[in-house]
This record gives structure tokens, sequence and C-alpha cells, in this order.
């Protein structure tokens, strides 16, 4: 049983958004996987909750005529993973969520959702950091877009106001043509656990694939919140591809990354993690770019 003092269904996005204008208090729901849990806990408890679930148009998943990858706020993780124009384009990400919690909270689970909770171990996040994803939010004013590194506040805590909805995140063409990229989540068992640590790695070759032309780093659980590592990254252009490369990478992040004791992994461990997944996942990154690297 939930202690839920009233349910909204929301009819469209519009309707959505005067019903959040008109209730401060009341709570955004789309697939539940994160509310429903935190209303049982006590957390939410006699909340009124305004329902996003299924609105017309906030799942759709599309290719703009510029190539640009526009994803629904309303997207479950298992359609992203699923969708053939994302795992030819951006399987960085199709791969990541596909490892958020079991194939039913997958089904259920949005990205929007992922996303707004603002905390640093969700999935989604540094893949779509690596990508430079901006998100677009909806509300009373209209559309605004925001670099995902803008959209944290903070722990648990995002930049969108109560009355506005994350209705899509989008990847430009230059920001995924050419790259190859490769998600790396470490937890304590394979499955229904909360990420310890995710490492996303994007790069692009040059021509002759035999040094890096751009590549981004980014980190889940590193930091209070997702974050990236522009210093190394920038350390890193125009390196040859070869193994004194991966000792770059893996040494420079840690000197970028913030990461804590918690009940789930001491700092000394997370800052091993950091070494260690970035290697592999750049290693990785670089093979799908078309590139070898021995080491």
């Amino acid at each position: 049983m939930f202690d839920i003092e009233r349910f909204y269904a929301a009819s469209d996005l519009s309707d959505a958004i005067r019903h959040l204008e008109a209730d401060p208090e009341a709570i955004l729901i789309s697939g539940g996987t994160d509310v429903l849990i935190q209303i049982r806990e006590g957390k939410l408890a006699g909340r009124r909750l305004v329902s996003i679930h299924q609105l017309p148009g906030l799942a759709d998943i599309a290719i703009e005529p510029d190539g640009t990858i526009r994803i629904g706020g309303g997207a479950t993780f298992s359609s992203i993973t699923n969708h053939p124009d994302l795992q030819s384009r951006i399987p960085i990400l199709c791969d990541a969520v596909d490892q958020v919690g079991s194939p039913q909270i997958r089904n259920v689970g949005t990205v929007g959702g992922n996303l707004s909770n603002g905390v640093t171990s969700a999935d989604s996040a540094p893949s779509l950091f690596a990508l430079n994803a901006v998100v677009e939010l909806t509300g009373p004013q209209g559309v605004r877009r925001l670099p995902i590194a803008d959209y944290y506040a903070g722990p648990g805590k995002t930049v969108r106001e109560h009355s506005e909805i994350l209705t899509a995140v989008r990847i430009a063409t230059s920001n995924y043509e050419g790259y190859g990229g490769h998600y790396i989540k470490y937890g304590k068992r394979e499955a229904m656990e909360i990420s310890t640590l995710g490492c996303a790695v994007c790069v692009k070759l040059t021509a002759d694939k035999a040094q890096v032309e751009d590549v981004r780093i980014a980190f889940g659980v590193a930091a209070p919140i997702p974050t990236r590592c522009p210093i190394t990254e920038e350390a890193s252009k125009g390196l040859p591809v070869d193994g004194a490369l991966l000792e770059t990478v893996s040494r420079g992040v840690l000197d970028e990354v913030h990461p804590r004791d918690s009940w789930r992994a001491s700092k000394a461990f997370r800052l091993q993690l950091i070494q260690e997944l970035s290697r592999r996942a750049l290693a990785q990154a670089i093979t799908y770019a078309g590139g070898e690297i021995h080491a």
C-alpha cells in the first residue's frame, strides 16, 4: 500500500505543466521506479502526484534532418537499448541503460527520471556527459535547453524548476559521428546493483587511426555529481594510440575526481576503480573507433 493523497494523470504536456504550476507540493511521476520507492519508504508519503506516464510524444525517439538525436524524456531504458538508430549511432548509451536494474525496471524507468533524480550513480549520465548531450526542459515560459553538465546543481539536485518537465535529451551529430564509445559499470553483483562507479569514454581518432583527435572522459560516483575530466581530455589530444596514452589518462583523471567513502566502497577503492576503468573504457573505445592498441 502506498500513501498517496492524490494521483492525477495528465492528458498532455500542457495539462501536466498547469497542474505542477498550480500545486507547488505536487510530485512529478513517470515510470515511478524511484518515486514509488520513496513513497513506500516514507520520504514522499502523503504527497500529490502528477503523472506524465505515456503522454503522447514524450517517449518518442527521432533522428532530425541534421542528424541530431532527440530522445524523449519519457523514453524507457529498454526502448533506448533496442532502438536500431541509437544502436548504430550511440551504442555507448544503449549499453549503459541496459545495465539499469532489472528487465522490469528497464521496461518502465525513463531517461528523464534517471537524470532528474540528480544522483551521481545514474547509469545514463556518464555516457550522456561523454556525448555532450543537451537537456531540453519545457515549462510555463516555454522551452529552454542547457548542456547536461549544467543540469546538475548538487547531490540529488537539478536546476529543473518545479513546473518544468524534462522533455528531451539531444545529441548533435558532431558529438557522436566518428566517435567510438564505451561505458563500464562496476557493482558488487551483476544484477539489480546501484553503480559503485561508472566510467564512459568517447574517442575520435585521426584519419590514420594513429593519434587521438578528441576524447571525452566521464564518471559517475567519482564526485557528488556526474563529472568530466577536461584537463586529462585536453592533455590526451594529439597523443599516439599506445600504452603511454592509457597511462596518461589513468593517472591524469585521479587529479580531477573527488570520490568519497560510503557503505558501498571506500574512497581508496573507488580511486583504484577510476584508474582501471578509465584504462579499459578508453582501450575499448579506441577499438570501436577503428583503432588498435596493444597495452
